[in-house]
């Protein structure tokens, strides 16, 4: 039996963009596909397997609802579904019938609205391993709130317009420059990562302050100071700001290495990016044995769910600045990837970690020391962090019209 949990009477009401939800057996023959069909697109989406046949699945909009849905048509795969009001969205609960062993992913269609749930075919073993120690998601927990707290947070108690208008705009940059203090970072060729990034966040911040009349830049440290992890992102969060750009140096075992990555939060997909959030989890105590922090999947859900619209606009920044790192500051990006990185964590805002360059690299190492190479990815940084305020505060006029 199809059940529907907690709908509010408005969303009952309401159009609903999510008419409905249908299978096919994929292309390849190594699995499904269950497509949501949407009449506009979705804001994002993430999805969850915390049991071998159990797949829970998030998607945000405003007018995403579960008005007349039912269990996914045109296949036997799934024994029942069931749907759950959350905060701008709806929460999903697919049960496969257990003779039906799949891992999942989520994306959207490139042809449509429409997002789509790729089942593929996998052993019974590896999806039991796979799925050892996780927890359902509880879409009635604490974690999915009545209403956007941080948005309530940033507007205050006052229902006046102008007021909400007034916080509505982006007005405040955090940087953090990583490590400081005992905490020195990487260190290449007689070359400090704590020195370099901070030389450098000063140069972005000056940017900001030259040329963004009305933003205000916050750092986190702006001296040879160690500032904890969590720490940084509860200065950004005090500061209520817009946006928190972490600005770091990269390191690696080989000299070869060379180029630029940005990082948003997420579960890394790589080694490189597994290895990047080791050590920049690392939080490095003098007397005492370095304090490695890892994030764990369910943390990571959680706030995925909770925060969904900051991980899409962190996704969209950290893109902005690869490119400006790539076009116009002729850098190499090494892309924009995920990673579990406890100072974005804590940051309840759209957040991004820069490694502006690999220090372990001679020639790079060199560059990110010179004054001029600073200055070239700090300005190349700058023009992402404008061009995303320009993008936002379009966004926000078009719905508060």
């Amino acid at each position: 039996m199809v059940s529907c949990n907690s709908l509010s009477q408005a969303q009952k009401n309401s159009d609903n963009t999510l008419t409905h939800l249908s299978t096919t057996v994929r292309s390849d023959g190594k699995g499904q596909v269950v497509r949501f069909h949407l009449l506009q697109q979705a804001d994002s989406f993430r999805v969850y397997q915390p049991e071998p046949h159990l797949i829970q699945v998030a998607l945000f909009g405003n007018k995403i609802g579960a008005e007349n849905l039912s269990t996914p048509s045109g296949t036997p795969i799934f024994d029942d579904a069931k749907y759950y009001s959350i905060p701008q969205g709806l929460g999903m609960d697919l049960q496969l019938k257990q003779k039906y062993f799949f891992d999942s992913n989520i994306y959207r269609d490139a042809q449509s609205d429409d997002i789509l749930l790729s089942l593929t075919n996998t052993k019974q073993e590896a999806l039991a391993e796979q799925t050892k120690g996780r927890t359902p998601i509880n879409w009635s927990d604490p974690a999915f709130p009545a209403e956007d707290k941080s948005m309530a947070s940033r507007q205050g108690r006052s229902s006046g317009n102008s007021q909400v208008q007034n916080k509505l705009k982006f007005d405040t940059v955090i940087l953090d420059p990583g490590h400081g203090g005992h905490d020195t970072g990487a260190i290449g060729y007689g070359n400090k990562e704590k020195d370099i990034v901070l030389s450098i966040s000063k140069k972005v911040g000056g940017y900001i302050e030259e040329n963004m009349p009305g933003v205000s830049v916050v750092y986190t440290r702006d001296d040879d100071t160690f500032i904890e992890l969590e720490e940084r992102g509860s200065i950004a969060n005090r500061h209520s700001g817009d946006l928190f750009v972490s600005i770091h140096a990269n390191s690696s075992t080989s000299r070869q290495p060379h180029g630029t990555e940005v990082y948003f939060l997420g579960l890394e997909r790589s080694q490189s990016a597994l290895e990047v959030m080791k050590r920049e989890n690392k939080v490095v105590r003098p007397n005492s044995d370095n304090d490695q922090k890892k994030l764990s999947q369910e943390e990571l859900l959680i706030y995925e769910l909770a925060n969904s619209g900051y991980i899409s606009s962190s996704e969209r920044i950290a893109g902005m600045i690869s490119r400006q790192f790539d076009e116009r500051a002729q850098r190499r990006s090494r892309g924009v990837k995920q990673a579990r990185f406890v100072v974005l964590y804590h940051a309840s805002m759209p957040a991004i970690l820069v490694e502006t360059g690999f220090i372990s690299n001679r020639n790079e190492s060199k560059y990110l020391a010179s004054d001029y190479g600073q200055s070239i990815i700090a300005s190349a940084i700058f023009r992402a962090i404008r061009n995303y305020k320009q993008q936002a505060e379009r966004s926000r006029h078009l719905r508060t019209k």
